[in-house]
């Protein structure tokens, strides 16, 4: 086996992470190596390792150049090392509030998923929140046909529209800390899509919640960009780490869990904490922020912490400029 070196924010993304799951690793390219050649001394497909690195399968690699060889976990599900954010960590969980650092593992790379045995279309679909008819026109696959295992899907097709009744449920029980991270490979799963201003708008909107302010919360999140992991593990347009995500879906959703590897997914959950909040809140706009920051009972017991108050501050004038207040 090659000697390796842990990617230095990989070492910090898994140093949480399930046993099942473990770190990427950095291999330097030798000359005569390919895709192919590094892809079958570690036991994965072409197709696996050129996803974890951007890479079309067909790429030339140049000698010199570092290649990310990503782990699997126990299902064989190719995990990239987690990306980077900005500061802004949200749903519950500032930087002074947060103890572990730790970021997410994902169960899927950059938008795409290797077909494990037993799979089916449908089933990965629903995963991914996207009907399966737009899945399998998305691949070029017959949705009748059979779905072979390790082939690499693109998760894209059109979302399936969920409805939900937006919950009188106060943020009460918003978990924050440790509670907040949750599972550290748990959902939110990132994917490399893009929200529009509209998109988070409408969904504001259907749920109750000032278009506004749910703009100015996913721009300053992550500029609508559902691919973003924070360095305490928030992921996608409106950052929820994996123990709120929970939350969300146990308390807010009636029932009807969030797809996990959606970007409008991703939204609607935020949306519905920040409508728990604005029930918390008397519909107090600027303290709904600082508890979807830091966390509403923090936020109580201690007042707003300085980055908290920072946080407001953008955030309140990000509202103005997408059209509130």
């Amino acid at each position: 086996m090659r000697p390796r070196i842990l990617l230095p924010l990989a070492a910090a993304a898994f140093a949480a992470a399930p046993a099942t799951a473990s770190a990427s690793f950095a291999h330097t390219v030798t000359a005569g190596e390919s895709l192919a050649s590094i892809a079958a001394a570690d036991g994965l497909t072409v197709e696996q390792v050129a996803a974890a690195n951007g890479l079309a399968p067909d790429a030339m690699l140049t000698t010199g150049a570092t290649v990310s060889i990503p782990p699997q976990t126990s299902s064989g599900v190719v995990i990239p090392a987690a990306t980077s954010s900005a500061p802004a960590v949200g749903d519950g969980d500032s930087d002074s509030d947060d103890s572990t650092g730790a970021a997410a593992s994902t169960a899927t790379t950059a938008g795409s998923y290797v077909v494990q045995p037993g799979d089916t279309l449908s089933a990965i679909a629903a995963r991914a929140g996207v009907s399966a008819s737009s899945l399998a026109d998305a691949n070029g696959l017959d949705p009748t046909g059979l779905l072979l295992a390790g082939r690499v899907l693109t998760l894209s097709g059109s979302a399936v529209p969920v409805s939900y009744s937006p919950s009188s449920a106060s943020a009460s029980g918003q978990p924050v800390g440790g509670a907040a991270v949750g599972n550290p490979g748990g959902p939110p799963y990132p994917t490399a899509e893009r929200v529009s201003a509209s998109q988070v708008g409408q969904i504001a909107s259907d749920n109750g919640v000032s278009p506004a302010l749910a703009e100015a919360i996913g721009w300053q999140e992550s500029g609508f960009n559902n691919d973003l992991v924070s360095s305490a593990g928030a992921r996608g347009v409106m950052q929820i780490m994996p123990g709120t995500w929970d939350w969300i879906n146990r308390t807010l959703t009636a029932g009807t869990e969030l797809a996990p590897a959606s970007a409008t997914s991703n939204v609607q959950g935020g949306v519905l904490l920040l409508h728990s909040l604005l029930n918390s809140t008397g519909g107090d706009p600027s303290l709904a922020a600082a508890g979807y920051y830091q966390g509403l009972s923090s936020v109580r017991a201690n007042g707003m912490y300085n980055d908290t108050q920072q946080y407001v501050n953008d955030v309140m004038s990000l509202e103005r400029q997408f059209g509130g207040g």
